[in-house]
């Protein structure tokens, strides 16, 4: 049974899910999603005799989501994630994220291998902090409308996207799933459109996208928005500039990716070599899963493929 607990961590309120007892696995989930998408994971590690903990991230759902931008950098969301540990009464953890939680997870193992003794990243390969940061990578290129770049002024994607949440979220999760044709939900935008614009309002829902579920998500953003997790992406360049230290630097403890082979991520420019390089930047790698058809939720899309390889990393560390 999952319990919903609230803590203070790093000078924030968060509200944290639980389930089990024994070891900690900590989930941080990715944009636009909240604690429910790990759902699943929470009952099988639980039950596998963890104590798995998903916590609504900065900025999501009822944890607090401060009003500076500049307080939603990757130093803040790896420190929410170091004091979590602390305030749920652990010294270590096994850290697991998906999408931007996948971001925050590599670089809790990067920045604290003290306290993160293993990391799962999926959707997002890791690479180690590089000498250019994405958003002037991509102006180098001569993009200007790449997603990202659409969510970096304060106002525009919160208003496309509150204009109709359930809509919005229905468009958003159909189109980056495997369910969906080519070509739309992440990526580059036309001119003069919307991020919405490049998705699909499906007749359907997919079978792992339920009426309920939806409407919980719908009730979430209605409640808390879009400005905090959009945030996130407002401090690309701030958090580059921040872990200037730790450029080309590796993670050394044992770490497992899981990917959709339709995840539109795994076809962004850098993603191929930065999963090609892992042998060097992750030497304790023990498993790249990219799983047929499933597209950007892989945890939600292929829940019991995910759990049974989260499952086999978590018995391997017993070793």
């Amino acid at each position: 049974m999952t319990r919903l607990t609230e803590h203070r961590a790093n000078g924030i309120r968060m509200r944290v899910a639980q389930e089990g007892a024994g070891p900690l696995v900590l989930f941080c989930h990715g944009w636009p999603e909240s604690w429910y998408s790990w759902r699943s994971q929470l009952a099988a590690v639980a039950s596998a005799g963890y104590r798995a903990a998903a916590p609504d991230m900065r900025g999501y759902g009822a944890t607090d989501a401060p009003a500076e931008i500049d307080q939603y950098t990757m130093l803040h969301l790896v420190g929410d994630m170091v004091e979590l540990v602390k305030a749920l009464g652990e010294t270590q953890a096994v850290i697991v994220g998906h999408d931007w939680g996948a971001a925050v997870a590599w670089n809790c193992a990067l920045l604290r291998p003290d306290i993160f003794r293993a990391v799962v990243g999926m959707s997002v390969p890791f690479a180690p902090p590089g000498h250019i940061d994405l958003l002037r990578a991509l102006e180098k290129q001569g993009i200007h409308r790449f997603y990202m770049q659409y969510f970096q002024t304060p106002g525009v994607a919160e208003a496309e996207f509150e204009a109709d949440v359930a809509a919005s979220l229905r468009r958003i999760f159909f189109s980056a799933s495997g369910d969906a044709p080519e070509g739309t939900g992440f990526g580059m935008l036309q001119p003069g459109q919307g991020y919405l614009d490049n998705t699909i309002d499906p007749a359907t829902l997919p079978p792992w996208l339920g009426d309920a579920e939806l409407a919980y998500y719908a009730g979430e953003y209605q409640r808390a928005g879009f400005r905090g997790g959009l945030n996130w992406y407002r401090n690309l360049r701030r958090s580059w500039e921040l872990l200037a230290p730790w450029r080309g630097r590796g993670v050394l403890q044992p770490a497992l990716f899981i990917a959709g082979a339709r995840d539109a991520v795994l076809k962004f420019p850098a993603s191929r070599s930065q999963i090609e390089h892992y042998p060097a930047t992750l030497p304790g790698l023990r498993g790249c899963h990219i799983l047929e058809g499933a597209g950007h939720w892989v945890q939600r899309e292929r829940a019991d493929a995910v759990n049974a390889l989260l499952l086999e990393f978590l018995y391997g560390l017993r070793d």
